[in-house]
């Protein structure tokens, strides 16, 4: 499904709405909610708008487990690091526990033996069923999605939830969720504004599949919902 919007603030208060909103049916249904936060710039203003009293205050966040959809494998401090935005903008301003924010990066390891770990600290919190309740992921201008960049390998990934590689175009590792494990989520949204990933979208919601050159059309729950927030701009191009 997608839902378009003049504005990104208003696709921002969409997205904080059904966070608070899914929060609160999987509390109230098992005592806890799992999300996965998305990395770059497209999230900085939503984890700001989520940080406000207004939001955070709807949310228990001693019950809310934080992963990470996908990583840059630098140190925390670095300014690329996903995990230092997310505490930037929302994890240092929510009362969410430490004990319950799970970054997809360790000192001192190398990027494919902790993509090991992480598959087993999500089956150790999330069951072997290994369903979160809510992803939040950007779309870049190439159609990638989390860290499934075209052409990669990762691509055709069938059997692992985390995996990890060398991004050669980056010069650097990256450590992502897989396509079918993003794909058992309860709730995907997907955010995207901007004229530059018109072409884009377009390719990814309209045409032909090539998935190779268009990650993002791997996004196929196989049980829950996918939904684009998009703004006028970057849905420019969609009949």
């Amino acid at each position: 499904m997608v839902k378009q919007f003049k504005s990104k603030e208003q696709i921002f208060e969409t997205a904080a709405q059904l966070f608070v909103e899914a929060a609160k049916k999987n509390i109230d249904k098992k005592g806890f909610f799992s999300v996965a936060l998305t990395g770059g710039s497209s999230p900085v203003d939503l984890h700001k708008l989520l940080a406000t009293e207004a939001y955070k205050s709807q949310v228990d966040w001693s019950k809310v487990l934080v992963f990470w959809g996908d990583e840059r494998w630098v140190p925390f401090e670095d300014d690329l690091s996903n995990t230092k935005m997310s505490y930037e903008t929302l994890l240092n301003h929510v009362p969410v526990l430490e004990s319950n924010i799970f970054p997809m990066y360790k000192e001192g390891v190398e990027a494919a033996d902790y993509a090991q770990t992480y598959e087993q600290i999500l089956r150790e919190k999330l069951g072997d069923d290994g369903q979160l309740d809510f992803i939040f992921l950007g779309m870049g201008d190439d159609g990638h999605t989390a860290s499934l960049f075209p052409g990669t390998e990762v691509l055709h990934e069938k059997e692992k939830w985390v995996d990890a590689y060398f991004l050669v175009p980056q010069d650097m590792y990256r450590i992502t969720l897989t396509a079918p494990f993003i794909n058992k989520a309860d709730q995907i949204v997907v955010i995207a504004f901007g004229e530059k990933k018109a072409t884009a979208l377009r390719e990814v919601l309209q045409g032909e599949s090539n998935p190779e050159l268009y990650p993002s059309q791997l996004l196929k729950p196989t049980a829950g919902e996918l939904l684009f927030l998009v703004d006028d701009d970057v849905a420019k191009m969609l009949t």
